[in-house]
């Protein structure tokens, strides 16, 4: 199976969300059977909402003066502040998956891609063994269910979901570190680094680069998948205005 691959850029929080709907509606539109992943980060720092959740826990006055953007996602859950960190999202057609028409099975489907590029780096990720999550936190990654890969008890990735006519959008972020000072001013509540793994935590010499290739590697091998050349991708995105 071909696959499209669009390769790590950083852009601003709003074209990020535009991006990827956009390729959602795309893959739609011309019954795309090829997959596609993306990779890119944040600037400046943004804090994105869950497409339904309350943003009034959200310290915009805070936000507004340290210059960090506040965006809505498509997909759902809780809100995540978007600073160093690698995000990745994958478009792909329900049959796809082994599981795709099951939220749960498809979500953990492709965070096994997730896992088998951190095996590249070195990094077991596992789904934890609890299945129900507390309620009581608004900030994602403070959060773990049992679809969430984690190390050593740690959330490693927070992820979402989004399904539309056939199709599945399923993005998140991986941190390379975080400010849980920061985190705490915009979300006023108390984060435990006890919650959270960052890849600076686990191996400080893995850059975004590594980061991106292994994870790369990880689908290619996972889903058993060949990478279409940039001419194809270029095709694919030529009439994108985000």
């Amino acid at each position: 199976m071909n696959a499209y691959f669009i390769p790590y850029e950083i852009h601003a929080g709003k074209y990020n969300m535009d991006f990827d709907e956009l390729l959602l509606n795309k893959a739609i539109e011309t019954h795309l059977k090829s997959p596609i992943l993306r990779f890119y980060g944040w600037e400046p720092s943004c804090v994105s909402l869950g497409r339904n959740q309350d943003e009034s826990h959200v310290n915009k006055d805070y936000c507004q003066k340290a210059g960090i953007d506040i965006v809505r996602r498509l997909t759902g859950g809780r809100a995540l502040l978007h600073a160093n960190e690698l995000t990745y999202s994958f478009v792909c057609p329900f049959d796809f998956l082994s599981h795709g028409e099951t939220i749960i099975q498809s979500y953990k489907e492709i965070s096994g891609a997730i896992a088998l590029g951190f095996e590249e780096l070195g990094i077991k990720a596992e789904f934890p063994t609890q299945k129900k999550a507390s309620t009581k936190f608004e900030y994602c990654m403070s959060l773990a269910t049992g679809a969430d890969l984690s190390f050593q008890g740690k959330k490693i990735v927070g992820s979402a979901q989004f399904r539309k006519q056939g199709y599945i959008l399923q993005h998140g972020s991986i941190l390379l570190d975080y400010n849980p000072q920061i985190i705490s001013n915009i979300f006023s509540e108390k984060i435990s680094t006890e919650k959270i793994a960052t890849i600076e935590s686990i191996d400080s010499t893995i850059t975004i680069e590594r980061l991106s290739q292994a994870l790369k590697t990880g689908f290619e091998n996972y889903f058993k998948i060949h990478w279409l050349n940039q001419n194809e991708v270029s095709l694919l995105l030529e009439d994108k205005h985000v």
